[in-house]
């Protein structure tokens, strides 16, 4: 019975001993993490149909090798609405510039002559009326509408002799501007155009490797939704959280060791960011020893001998303040 007590006794010390251990090999304070890539997230740029697919998701991909293609129809449409608006507007700011034609103006001049011969016959009749209404034998309206006819007659030859000086002065600086105004504007319409029919043919702005391709083959993805996403750069990072109690030890440019679950061999990194604020457990809610949830978001940089490990590994990180 005693020895049965001796030997319950000591598996119950184990941990402790092996505690005792640990804490007396001074084993560095670690941060765990996960290797990461670089994301680039291609979006929509306008709510079409996808009518191709040509890459894979884990494919290695080029820069500028097409990745989706959105159906062009509407865009190219639009396109050449905007194209034949530009070329309207251009040929109305010709138009413009060039001034009146002599035919307008030989025209206008043709109407001054038939207003002002209406206006001395209607000058002419007033005056013949005026002294046979003195006399009594023409009534007072008749002289009345003789007397409008005649002031009538002078109106119109002012409208057509104001309209002759208008083309004779030509074109006003004010106008051209208009013109010229709406011809850019009509002009940046179709070279929007012109870039957004460019961008539905989705290609890889860096190489890298084809994360995910979200949508499928006659899919409608709405505008700004991620038809493609690529991770780029030639090694992943590491992504790591460190306690708050270490944070105060933890220095951008900082070398670390990095151990990656599955590898034997550690790998050599250098501290790049360390993010100001905290995450998980919010600052404002912690008092005293609570403050040990907090972690801080770091990144490490790592060399090429982690280029092709993939992401999403787990890692953790020896944070023993080394050499800058």
């Amino acid at each position: 019975m005693t020895r049965l007590r001796r030997l319950f006794g000591f598996v119950f010390l184990l941990p402790a001993i092996g505690m005792a251990l640990c804490a007396c090999s001074g084993s560095p304070p670690q941060a765990l993490g996960t290797l990461e890539y670089d994301r680039i997230t291609l979006p929509a740029p306008a709510a079409e149909r996808i009518v191709a697919i040509d890459a894979r998701d884990g494919e290695r991909v080029k820069a500028g090798q097409m990745l989706v293609r959105l159906d062009p129809a509407h865009t190219r449409a639009a396109l050449a609405a905007a194209e034949a608006q530009a070329q309207r507007q251009n040929e109305l700011l010709r138009e413009l510039v060039a001034g009146p034609r002599k035919e307008d103006i030989a025209s206008a001049r043709a109407n001054l002559s038939a207003a002002q011969a209406d206006a001395r016959q209607a000058r002419a009749q007033y005056d013949r009326l005026r002294p046979m209404a003195a006399k009594g034998y023409v009534s007072a309206s008749d002289l009345d509408r003789a007397r409008a006819a005649a002031g009538s007659a002078d109106g119109r030859t002012e409208a057509a002799r104001a309209a002759l000086d208008e083309l004779l002065h030509g074109t006003r600086p004010e106008q051209i501007a208009q013109a010229q105004a709406t011809l850019a504007a009509a002009q940046a319409q179709a070279t929007a155009e012109r870039v957004l029919l460019g961008k539905l043919d989705v290609v890889a702005p860096r190489a890298g490797v084809v994360d995910n391709i979200p949508y499928k083959l006659g899919d409608q993805a709405p505008v700004g939704a991620p038809l493609a996403i690529l991770l780029v750069g030639d090694a992943p990072y590491a992504r790591i959280y460190v306690p708050e109690p270490q944070r105060a030890n933890v220095h951008v440019g900082d070398a670390v060791r990095v151990f990656v679950d599955g590898r034997r061999q550690s790998l050599q990194g250098r501290v790049r960011l360390v993010r100001s604020e905290p995450v998980f457990t919010p600052y404002y809610a912690l008092i005293g020893d609570d403050a040990a949830r907090l972690s801080y978001i770091a990144e490490v940089a790592l060399g090429e001998d982690a280029a092709n490990l993939p992401a999403g590994l787990p890692l953790h990180v020896e944070l023993d303040g080394g050499a800058r």
